[in-house]
């Protein structure tokens, strides 16, 4: 909205075309001052206010260890994932081009999954759907139902308006060519590039949402995350750069570096209410829509790979999970470790969940470090 009204005051002689706030990185910066600022300004009311809708929290886990561990939480509220999304809404109508087609599918993206978590959230809290007193949600295929269906919708747009950008040199468009190390010349189908979208949307969104059960761990992951996004989008959507760093340039993708800006101020904004101990949880409201948007923009930025080193920590739960549960099943009953996640692990290995909060940032922070070095070993 304030991009427009600098182009109108450009076109009318009023601003110089030069000014800083045509230039994307810019507004990028201004957006995570902004979304933090935001998140700090409404997060007070919107605690009040989620605490008169009765919807406090109270983590229960398959472990009674766990349980006792995390008693002191009882009836704080979640679906702080509102004032995330908010906030990004808000921010990135402000400083960012809304006319832009990837802009405007990202906060579609985001605004589905926020819903699909927000029915998530209230279900549990208010209704319990196998047996009374319960704390279930959307059932686990519900859920992925609707994900797969987003990826297969988000899948269809996207390829499709790559067409309109073909390469320079007359070949397949760019945006649908690999960013990948041994494949940057292989050009996806529409078909395999329907499967990898929905793998990697319904994958990040997963893997966040796991990442949620500590206060301050996943807000403090997603906020290094988009920051390394914020600069992979900006040399992706910069030609100039783009044939620097050996990336495919897909034109117009710089503008989602202010949606990751947006995410990274709203993140940081977050932790002011959601550190240890917290005062609001973001809930599924928050996590599966800051997975799959950022999720959605690997994928339009072709840098799928780069999603599983930058967010290390989300893989590294996802993956605890899926270890835990399939070992399980074939031993019978036996387990790899005392919980999944992995982070609940550490916790009941005497690690203080402050500890375990901030040394997964540290962790976080490293492999978005290696991430972003590996730009110059293409």
């Amino acid at each position: 909205m304030l991009l427009h009204l600098f182009k109108w005051m450009v076109d009318h002689h009023w601003a110089s075309q030069d000014g800083m706030f045509g230039v994307i990185i810019f507004r990028a910066a201004l957006a995570i001052l902004f979304a933090f600022v935001l998140v700090l300004a409404g997060g007070g009311r919107v605690i009040r206010w989620l605490m008169k809708q009765k919807v406090g929290d109270m983590p229960e886990f398959y472990n009674k260890d766990l349980n006792e561990l995390t008693k002191n939480k009882k009836n704080t509220p979640t679906m702080g994932g509102l004032l995330i999304i908010g906030a990004i809404l808000v921010t990135v109508l402000l400083f960012a081009d809304i006319m832009n087609f990837y802009v405007r599918m990202a906060m579609f993206c985001m605004i589905y999954l926020a819903c699909l978590g927000a029915v998530d959230d209230w279900l549990k809290l208010t209704a319990g759907r196998r047996t009374p007193g319960s704390r279930e949600g959307l059932y686990a295929y519900e859920k992925l139902l609707f994900q797969v269906g987003l990826g297969v919708l988000l899948a269809i747009f996207i390829y499709y308006h790559g067409n309109s950008a073909p390469a320079l040199d007359g070949s397949a468009p760019s945006a649908h060519k690999l960013n990948w190390p041994f494949f940057r010349d292989l050009t996806l189908p529409p078909s395999l590039f329907a499967i990898l979208t929905v793998i990697v949307i319904t994958g990040s969104s997963n893997a966040v949402n796991l990442t949620d059960g500590m206060d301050g761990l996943a807000g403090g992951c997603m906020a290094i995350v988009a920051f390394a996004f914020l600069c992979l989008a900006y040399a992706t959507g910069v030609e100039q750069i783009a044939n620097q760093v050996h990336f495919h340039w897909v034109p117009r993708t710089g503008e989602l570096s202010v949606v990751c800006g947006a995410i990274t101020g709203a993140c940081l904004g977050f932790l002011w209410f959601n550190c240890n101990p917290a005062q609001v949880f973001m809930g599924d409201t928050g996590s599966l829509a800051l997975g799959g948007v950022v999720g959605y923009i690997a994928i339009v930025v072709r840098q799928e790979p780069m999603l599983l080193l930058v967010g290390g920590i989300f893989v590294l739960e996802a993956t605890s999970v899926m270890m835990q549960v399939s070992y399980f099943r074939m031993t019978g009953g036996k387990r790899i470790f005392l919980c999944s996640p992995i982070h609940h692990h550490f916790h009941l290995k005497g690690w203080s969940e402050q500890q375990v909060v901030v040394r997964f940032w540290l962790i976080s922070a490293l492999c978005a470090a290696f991430g972003l070095a590996t730009v110059k070993l293409r």
